[in-house]
């Protein structure tokens, strides 16, 4: 049975093709959804057809589906997800496979949203001298100083932070892994650096509850930072500053690299800080800085509009 192999795919996604954990989690969100519905028409992942899979897409847009209604992108990565799956058992245990031709809906690319200097700027003051303010503090700064992704902040050590000396000049980094388990080498700016001090030498040592805690940044229990948790302070610093647009911890990734490219730094700078195996991946946000610029040309320019 196909089922006799699920655990031996989710070790091939990890060991053989060197995904994350939270990539190989999504993988299995997005089986245990398909198996979900096969169960419900009566169906196995053997017995299932080329149009099974087709009517598996009608139902995940929300027909004859009262439990939920997915957006294309989530659409794409369960189509992606099946269709990997069918071609592992497909591979390596001669099942026949019904998803040859099951290709993800194409997807129209959306312009990441970032939020100006002046919201990030009123973000970062966060005031307060207690514990979770000046943890928070640190996290907030340290997202937007890096461009990281809230999954490689949560997984920082403590060996992770080094200083750099040259002469009489020092730069402070981070070692960020990234997708596939990459490892980068991202520079910190001197705010960041400070608030990060801060949250070393006054926050961090009453946290922890065990001295041979690893973990960067901490909860109340003294335990590793959540994904969620990190969040959550994204969220609340966002509504403190009175931003009225949904914000997430990926949106001061969105603003750390359209900043850098509005003041001018060049997109293979910006693609080795964001981590992006493509500069293709890095271009979108080109387009965010050709449209400001589109903007305040057609605004101050007297022939412009």
């Amino acid at each position: 049975m196909a089922s006799d192999h699920l655990a031996d795919f989710f070790n091939f996604l990890t060991i053989e093709k060197g995904l994350s954990k939270n990539t190989t989690e999504a993988y299995r969100r997005d089986l245990e959804r398909y198996f979900h519905y096969l169960s419900t028409k009566q169906l196995s992942v053997e017995s299932a057809s080329s149009d099974d899979l087709t009517l598996y897409v009608a139902w995940l847009r929300g027909k004859d589906n009262s439990e939920f209604k997915m957006g294309e992108s989530s659409i794409s990565r369960n189509v992606i997800s099946v269709r990997g799956y069918y071609g592992y058992l497909a591979k390596e245990h001669g099942f026949n496979n019904p998803a040859l031709n099951f290709k993800p809906p194409k997807i129209s690319k959306r312009l990441p949203k970032a939020l100006s200097v002046e919201q990030v700027l009123k973000m970062l003051n966060i005031a307060g001298d207690d514990l979770a303010s000046i943890r928070d503090r640190a996290l907030v700064e340290v997202l937007y100083s890096t461009g990281a992704r809230v999954s490689e902040i949560v997984e920082l050590n403590l060996v992770d932070l080094s200083t750099i000396s040259s002469g009489s000049e020092s730069v402070t980094t981070i070692k960020l892994r990234g997708k596939g388990g990459k490892e980068r080498i991202v520079p910190i700016g001197s705010f960041a650096v400070a608030a990060l001090e801060n949250y070393l030498t006054r926050c961090r040592p009453t946290l922890v509850k065990n001295s041979t805690q690893k973990s960067f940044f901490l909860n109340q229990k003294g335990g590793r930072l959540t994904r969620q948790s990190a969040w959550n302070i994204v969220i609340k610093a966002a509504e403190r500053a009175g931003i009225k647009e949904q914000v997430s911890p990926h949106s001061m990734r969105h603003s750390f690299a359209t900043h850098l490219l509005d003041g001018g730094a060049d997109i293979r700078v910006v693609q080795e800080l964001l981590g992006h195996a493509s500069v293709t991946t890095t271009q979108i946000y080109t387009l965010i800085t050709i449209d400001r610029l589109r903007e305040s040309y057609s605004t101050a320019h007297p022939r412009g509009k």
